[in-house]
Parts: structure tokens; sequence; C-alpha cells
């Protein structure tokens, strides 16, 4: 039997099951909430600095004190002026320079896609950007025109000279034609002539009406050369004018006019919000409608000797609409003797060429 250690007797070892724990220290509770004023175990109050792991010693704040000094850790709490207030990436990326702020009538020389597929300069709005030389030179002699900007290279100059005479209703900007292609586009046949100009304010239908000959109307036919061909064969034949859907059309553009050679600013071209109305409108003016479709009779000019005609024409590919349709005087087409199984109908512009003359012939 071995003999007590000296010393005093064994302290309750805590780890054993069934010992006594020791006694808590001073100031604390063995459960529940701390008193005001102290912390409970390991919690430190809300006004006492937080130490390493719970132990005695230097506290985390005055250690990370040492090596970094409160000036550089804390922002300055006053706000800075608008103009010294940073700005994020996104945000500047949408601002405009002072310089870049341009007046209505200074375009902006960058190409974009307009409706007929080619890229044409991004003009301001209600402007357009005309081309080649019949466009250029019609829009030149035409006083409802309001005019902006005119870029010619020599060649283009002398051309326009021989057609329009001079003085011009503005002065000239002589660029390259490599300016031109920038501008405009490499693939579109400028001729080395683009004017920037307002759009046309279209006349009312009864203005319209006054003027002889027969009236073609457009059921939401989209593309803007087919419009200005049907444009060009009005001018040849003696129409009154070219109506057409106010949505569903292309707007006046580079191409169209192009496309019209000129006849843009002769011939008057409406833009109706309702087809049908317009043909009851047409009608009650003493007009007869005829809607264009294989399916009808045969168009005959000789029959219509005595009659104003309305001709309607349908879109590309999917011809007239019901309501359209319903709402003609009559339906005839065109006589095509050596029509094929490969080949039974025309473009629309070809279409609108042929029916005119045919009305056209007494």
């Amino acid at each position: 039997m071995k003999p007590p250690r000296s010393g005093g007797p064994r302290p309750p070892d805590s780890s054993r099951p069934g010992s006594p724990r020791p006694p808590a220290p001073a100031g604390f509770r063995s459960g529940g909430d701390a008193p005001r004023g102290r912390a409970g175990f390991g919690k430190p109050t809300h006004n006492k600095p937080a130490y390493n792991n719970g132990a005695f010693g230097t506290p985390v704040d005055a250690r990370e004190a040492k090596h970094k000094p409160r000036s550089s850790s804390r922002p300055d709490p006053r706000p800075l002026p608008p103009a010294e207030r940073p700005v994020s990436p996104a945000r500047l990326s949408l601002q405009r320079p002072p310089e870049a702020a341009q007046s209505e009538a200074t375009p902006r020389e960058q190409p974009s896609r307009e409706a007929g597929g080619r890229r044409q300069a991004e003009a301001p709005r209600g402007t357009v950007w005309l081309y080649g030389t019949h466009a250029v030179a019609a829009a030149l002699a035409n006083p409802a025109r309001r005019l902006r900007r005119l870029l010619l290279t020599d060649d283009a100059e002398a051309a326009l000279a021989a057609r329009v005479r001079q003085p011009w209703p503005l002065g000239v900007e002589r660029v390259e034609r490599a300016r031109l292609d920038t501008l405009l586009g490499r693939d579109t046949v400028h001729q080395g002539a683009a004017l920037l100009a307002d759009l046309l304010a279209p006349p009312a239908l009864a203005a319209a009406l006054e003027r002889p000959g027969p009236v073609l109307v457009l059921d939401q036919v989209s593309d803007p050369r087919n419009v200005g061909a049907i444009l060009r064969c009005a001018a040849a034949f003696g129409a009154a004018c070219v109506i057409v859907q106010e949505r569903n059309a292309p707007e006046e553009t580079g191409a169209l006019a192009k496309a019209a050679s000129g006849a843009l600013e002769t011939m008057p071209l409406l833009r109706a919000v309702n087809i049908a109305r317009t043909l009851i409108a047409l009608k009650a003016a003493g007009c007869w409608t005829i809607g264009l479709d294989a399916g009808g009779g045969v168009l005959s000019g000789a029959a219509l000797a005595q009659r104003r005609v309305a001709l309607v024409l349908g879109a590309e590919g999917e011809g007239l609409r019901r309501l359209t349709r319903d709402t003609c005087d009559e339906v005839a087409g065109i006589a095509m003797p050596g029509v094929s199984v490969a080949l039974d109908s025309l473009n629309v512009a070809a279409a609108a060429a042929v029916a005119l003359y045919e009305v056209g012939r007494k």
C-alpha cells in the first residue's frame, strides 16, 4: 500500500463522471444570463474589447491598430461633391461626352441597318439620307423638301449641275468616294451623291384625288425597293397617288428613293391606318376599286374606259388579305398567255406596271 502524496488532498477530477465541478470564479454564475455589466462564459460585453479565444491578453483590435493606422482603415464620413464622386463603368459607358452632343441638323455618320437591308447613315429623327444622282437631283428641284446637307464628289457635282440648274438651295460639301462608302455602306450604289433632307409630309386623300389618273393601293407591301419601283411606274403612267398602310409598310428610306429614281418627289405617297376603310372612302369619291388577284376575271382596260380605277395590290407572297379582297368592287387578274406551272404570278412592282398600262389603254 502506497503512502499518500504530500501537499494536501488531491483536487477532484472534473473529467470523471460523478465528480463535482470546481466552483465558478467570482462574478460568474453557473447558468443563465450574466449580471448587468459583467460577461458570461467567454462572451464579452458591448463595451469590452474582444480577446483572443477568451484568454486574457492583448486585445485583437489593439494589435491590429499597431500595423494598420486608423486613418487608412476608416473612410472619410463626409460625402464627396457630385463632381468628384466615382462613376461605375456601367454608368460611364452610357454617358456621352459634351463634344458628342450634336444638334438635330448634324447627323452621326455611323452606318446602321435600314429596312431594305442596306447599311445607311444614322440620320436624326425626321430626316433621311437620300443617295443616287436621280434621287438627289429630284430632291434639289423639289421646293417642298427641306434640305440639310449635300455631300458630293467632283464627278457627282458635275452630273447634278447638268440636271439641276444652279444655284442650289444649300452649299456643297466635297468629299471623297471612300467617305460616302463609310457613311452609306460599301454595298450602296450612291453614285457619289448623298443628301440629308427632312421627310416629306404626306398630303390628304382629298388633295391627292384632285390629281387625274388611277390610284394605287398597296396592301402591306413591305419591300422598300418594290414600293420605290411602284412609285416610278405610277409616275410613268400618270397615276394620281400611291397609298400604303401606315403600320406594315416601309418608311421613307434611301433605298426606296433610289428605286423610285426621283418619283418620290413628284408622286404623292399617302399612309392609311386601315386599308378597308380607305377603299370605302375611295368608293365614295367615285373610284372603282379592283383587287389584283388571279382568282378573278381578266383585267380589261377597254371595259374600264368610263371609270376612274383604284388598283389594289397585295403583299409579296401572300397577296390580298380577305377583308381587303371582300371590300373591293371587283377582283381581276392580269392576262398571261405564256404562264406555266413554274411561273404563275408576277412581282408586285411588275404587276403594278402591267395593270397601269392596261388601265390606261382605252
